[in-house]
């Protein structure tokens, strides 16, 4: 399928059905997600809990991974309640609203102080919040935590023509649920958020890449975004003023893969969504060729509180490098499992035993994983660590998402490599080689091991292929995989050896 042309600002895209060769791509292309039962890592975590419901969705064909259901793991369908939802920092920047209820309607969001971020900020020049965002230090919540300052200066800085600003809502990390609340219980927020960078950057177009596994979200978003554009925070003269801005809700296929970023750009463009090299990086050719920024839905949300309050303000907390809050999910092993707000600095155990409560039914803690499957694990005895980029980094772990997964003794480490490599295997994009082989060899190898049946010949072979997963793989999939495998080698030896003989 050929790309279109951009679309004109205030204009919505025209449905269109996927070439069969770029439906081939997708698992969930018809939407095969609906009452299934859920095998992401939150699950397979707690699949102890009901070992029913796990072989049932060990048993599906397509898989599905993550319904944004891990406080209730092994989950099915979107039928349980909803989380807890608490702040434990000084500002309710992200979560604030989500705590005290939501705010779906737009009277309910302007009540509660929403546009005001938007209407201040088009008084002045957009060189101003640019200075806000690049004074906070706010950097990106969606995993690499790359400063979204240098992000929005690379696309301002780009020669006037059409640009356009992307919330990455394809949510797909295991334990996060984060951004699929924000987009439930608070629509108005993403929304001013995305004109607020539209106008930083020069923008007049912008996409919400909402997952298919998520369709309250795309609803809701619909009703806001309607409601938003009655009002004339949408369309020509945004406010009254000489900005225009338009913006529309993508509804994803199913693909873990187009969680990254060139993967994603090309779903929404019609593309089979594999893995683009970079340079160029989306800030200078994105979207349809034209200058992109492009943020998950966390990032953006933070950002109007920012213009009001200042960057000052919001640097004032955090530690180290990771400055303001993050939102936390956490899994239905912890007695608590919902969503919290917190500073960056508490540690790793705060996070575990005092907001979580300890694991559910006085299990043993055997590891966390913080921000996704892909990940490094971070085990019992490094949890006194900060909650921080560097500080995780510095490990082997890192922030990614925020979705906090722990498991207890029931889980066996050469097991939880398997599912990891079997899950990383399936939503490769094929694109480059050590992951779309080496991925599934090393499941392969895992699966043998579970079975008596590896080598020490087999273990080598495993290292050396986390070796070229860590070097030459095209995208963080294939990269991360590798940082999984290596926190695994490196904090549980005595479980993995013995699997070879």
């Amino acid at each position: 399928m050929t790309s279109r042309s951009p679309t004109p600002p205030g204009h919505a895209v025209a449905p269109r059905a996927l070439s069969a060769d770029v439906e081939s791509f997708y698992h969930l292309a018809h939407g095969e997600h609906t009452g299934k039962a859920c095998q992401g890592t939150a699950c397979f975590a707690a699949r102890h809990f009901n070992p029913a419901r796990w072989a049932e969705a060990s048993a599906q064909d397509p898989r599905v991974y993550c319904l944004g259901e891990c406080f209730a793991a092994p989950a099915k369908g979107q039928t349980h309640p909803r989380p807890p939802v608490q702040v434990f920092s000084r500002h309710g920047i992200v979560l604030g609203r989500v705590a005290a209820g939501g705010a779906r309607s737009l009277a309910a969001y302007v009540q509660q102080g929403g546009y005001a971020a938007l209407a201040a900020a088009l008084q002045d020049p957009p060189e101003k919040i640019l200075a806000a965002v690049d004074a906070s230090g706010l950097r990106g919540r969606g995993g690499a935590g790359y400063p979204t300052g240098r992000t929005r200066r690379a696309v301002a800085a780009q020669p006037a023509g059409q640009k356009y600003v992307v919330a990455n809502a394809d949510e797909g990390d295991a334990g996060a649920y984060i951004d699929r609340y924000l987009m439930e219980d608070d629509p108005h927020a993403l929304i001013e958020s995305m004109i607020l960078a539209g106008y930083a950057v020069g923008a007049s177009q912008g996409y919400i890449y909402v997952r298919l596994e998520y369709p309250l979200a795309g609803t809701v978003l619909q009703a806001a975004l309607a409601e938003a554009r009655a009002a004339g925070w949408l369309g020509p003269r945004v406010g009254g003023k000489n900005f225009s801005f338009e913006l529309e809700v993508y509804t994803g296929h199913g693909s873990y893969v187009c969680g990254e970023e060139t993967s994603l750009l090309r779903s929404i463009e019609g593309k089979r969504p594999e893995v683009m090299a970079r340079p160029p990086y989306p800030t200078e050719r994105g979207l349809f060729g034209r200058p992109t920024l492009l943020n998950n839905v966390e990032t953006l949300v933070n950002v109007p509180w920012i213009v009001t309050h200042g960057g000052a303000a919001y640097a004032e907390m955090g530690c180290g490098k990771s400055r303001g809050t993050k939102a936390l999910s956490l899994n239905s092993l912890f007695h608590r499992p919902g969503l919290y707000e917190v500073e960056f600095g508490v540690t790793v155990r705060h996070i575990v035993e005092e907001i979580g409560g300890g694991l559910r039914g006085g299990g043993r803690l055997k590891g966390v994983i913080i921000g996704g499957p892909i990940i490094g694990v971070i085990p019992p005895h490094l949890i006194d660590t900060p909650l921080g980029f560097e500080e995780l980094a510095a490990i082997g772990a890192g922030v990614g998402h925020g979705g906090v997964v722990a498991f207890d003794e029931h889980t066996s480490i050469p097991a939880l490599v398997e599912h990891v490599f079997s899950f990383g295997a399936y939503e490769s994009c094929g694109k480059c080689t050590p992951c779309r082989g080496g991925s599934g060899r090393i499941e392969e190898i895992f699966t043998n091991a579970l079975g008596g049946d590896a080598t020490r010949a087999d273990f080598q072979e495993c290292r050396d292929l986390v070796a070229a997963l860590k070097l030459t793989s095209l995208c963080g999939h294939g990269t991360g995989l590798a940082r999984f495998a290596e926190s695994i080698l490196r904090h549980y030896p005595t479980e993995i050896e013995p699997c070879f003989k």
